[in-house]
């Protein structure tokens, strides 16, 4: 799993009218959750935040936080919520949950499907049911993306199901096996 670092600060007020200044001094308010603990409030610049949101936009990311004024430290997270003005897109609050990375969790990861099937090659319509996976595992042992081969696919064959998709090791897939994920018809 892609690990992203990001440096916050510790926030200390608190309410509407402190949230608008902050903001307009370029700076995003944010919490980290953490499981029945004491939520966490934080800040950070809002252009950096903005990058390093948009980098990791779509894909499962564990961010490594480093808050300045924090006993704990190194917090591990995952981004749960991203609050944005709908007229001008502008970021105004990230939700942070706090993950141990030796507990497993369920994910749902992309599934990317490489190479041309012969039944497309044939005059078949290549059917895509499934773009997502849901596995098991730790944090770091989960894959960014799960790329199958589909080459051998033929026109009216019985497609390749979950079952046919190779994991890593240490992850277990949640998806039923037998459901098809792509096929050519």
């Amino acid at each position: 799993m892609l690990q992203v670092d990001m440096s916050a600060e510790k926030r200390t007020v608190f309410g509407k009218g402190a949230m608008r200044q902050m903001r307009m001094r370029e700076t995003t308010p944010a919490v980290v959750y953490s499981g029945g603990q004491e939520p966490l409030p934080l800040q950070f610049s809002t252009a950096q935040l903005f990058k390093d949101l948009l980098f990791i936009l779509g894909r499962n990311a564990v961010v490594n936080l480093d808050v300045n004024g924090d006993s704990k430290g190194r917090r591990h997270a995952l981004v749960q919520e991203i609050q944005k003005d709908p007229v001008t897109g502008e970021l105004i609050h990230v939700d942070f949950v706090e993950i141990d990375l030796e507990k497993q969790a369920e994910f749902s990861v992309p599934l990317k499907f490489k190479g041309t099937p012969k039944g497309v090659d044939l005059g078949g319509d290549l059917q895509v049911l499934r773009t997502e996976i849901q596995l098991f595992g730790r944090p770091l042992d989960i894959p960014d993306v799960v790329v199958s081969d589909i080459t051998a696919l033929e026109q009216g064959g019985k497609g390749l199901s979950y079952g046919d998709i190779a994991v890593p090791a240490g992850v277990q897939m949640l998806s039923k096996a037998d459901t098809v994920c792509v096929q050519v018809v």
